[in-house]
């Protein structure tokens, strides 16, 4: 290790965020520079080479249309940041996802280019990198080296510092980076200036059209309650079921732009999510025109209460009728109440005329009792043994 690299390193390690990281086909210099400096445990949360497809589709949660791609990259990156974020529990520390794709030198000629797609995803923003190596230009050590090399230089930017590792670029080398900002439309949202924006599973900020089916709630934590309900619900409708973080409730202060950006880190390189204002569901309905909802049994139990909607049984019906005729409409799925029972959709007396408007998920098709302010009280006791 060169010195250089060493300073570079040392200020890794005393910056405050912390990460997981995914390396194939190249990268395992960098983590060997990582954890050949003393305070890599302030730097690294754990580290991955899935090598192996089946390790790298299982990582990703599904095999990519290409293994080494720069969507690839990203959607790696966006696993390790909320692998580092469900580390990170309660702790205050910024997490970043960083990971790296490749393919260089080996023991058989390749037809396609030598490149390295190199990631590195904060709740700020996603900065996305590629590396093309002349082929023939470099050994196996040499091309390792840049890559790892681009790596660090992606793990000190995302953790905020100036100082980069010069990589030696030939004439037939190349490199190319591209930034996704997330901070930038939280920030919109929080002023009013607009109403939605969504970040795709490998990064892409969506702020046209809004998705087919949603499954909104605060998701804090983010549990396979909710995961399991969203891929039975994509399963019957045939569609898929984006999340959305409400950054607006009704009986709760707005997020504020850093919290809602954490909670979005937990969908990162899985599943789409939205964050919207609407803390209501007629207002969720002008959002998200002709979408299906899928709600829990307490959540349609409000909706269909005038309690909801000023003591109003006139202003229930109402906002009734305007999800129905712009298009919308529920998939209720049962849960367990506070008495200890587990209620379904039938047991609700939905009001005349609005019956097509919901749809039970069928216990033996889903059920699943956790509750997130008991994964709450969960972690908050274990915090308070340590």
């Amino acid at each position: 290790m060169n010195d250089a690299t060493r300073q570079l390193i040392r200020a890794i390690h005393d910056s405050p965020p912390r990460a997981m990281f995914a390396a194939a086909g190249a990268g395992s210099q960098a983590l060997a520079d990582l954890l050949g400096v003393p305070g890599a445990s302030r730097t690294l949360l754990e580290a991955l080479i899935p090598y192996a497809a089946d390790s790298f589709d299982e990582f990703l949660g599904g095999a990519p249309e290409q293994y080494v791609a720069d969507e690839t990259g990203r959607l790696m990156a966006g696993r390790a940041l909320a692998r580092a974020r469900h580390l990170r529990e309660l702790e205050l520390w910024s997490p970043i996802g960083l990971a790296c794709t490749a393919t260089i030198v080996t023991d058989r000629p390749k037809k396609g280019e030598h490149r390295a797609h190199v990631a590195a995803w904060t709740p700020e923003r996603l900065r996305a990198y590629t590396l093309y190596l002349e082929k023939g230009a470099r050994d196996r050590a040499g091309e390792e080296g840049m890559v790892s090399g681009l790596i660090l230089n992606a793990l000190a930017e995302a953790s905020g510092l100036a100082e980069r590792l010069a990589l030696p670029l030939g004439a037939g080398d190349r490199q190319s980076a591209e930034t996704y900002d997330f901070a930038a439309p939280a920030g919109q949202l929080a002023r009013g200036e607009i109403t939605r924006f969504g970040i795709e599973p490998d990064g892409r900020v969506r702020l046209d059209a809004g998705p087919g089916a949603v499954l909104s709630g605060s998701f804090n934590p983010l549990h396979t309650g909710h995961t399991q309900l969203a891929e039975t619900a994509e399963a019957l409708l045939g569609r898929p079921v984006a999340f959305e973080v409400s950054a607006v409730n009704v009986d709760k202060p707005p997020l504020e732009p850093a919290v809602l950006l954490d909670r979005l880190c937990q969908f990162a390189g899985r599943y789409p999510v939205f964050a919207g204002r609407a803390p209501t569901f007629v207002e969720k309905s002008r959002l998200y025109p002709g979408a299906v909802f899928v709600v829990g049994f307490d959540t349609a139990a409000r909706i269909i209460h005038p309690r909801y909607y000023g003591d109003s049984e006139a202003a229930m019906r109402a906002a009734l009728a305007e999800m129905r005729d712009r298009g919308n409409r529920f998939l209720v799925a049962g849960r367990e109440g506070d008495d200890g029972g587990f209620h379904e959709l039938s047991e609700l007396a939905i009001p005349e005329g609005f019956a097509g408007l919901f749809t039970a998920i069928p216990a033996r098709t889903f059920r699943n009792d956790l509750s997130s302010t008991e994964i709450r009280a969960a972690l908050r006791a274990e915090a308070m043994k340590e």
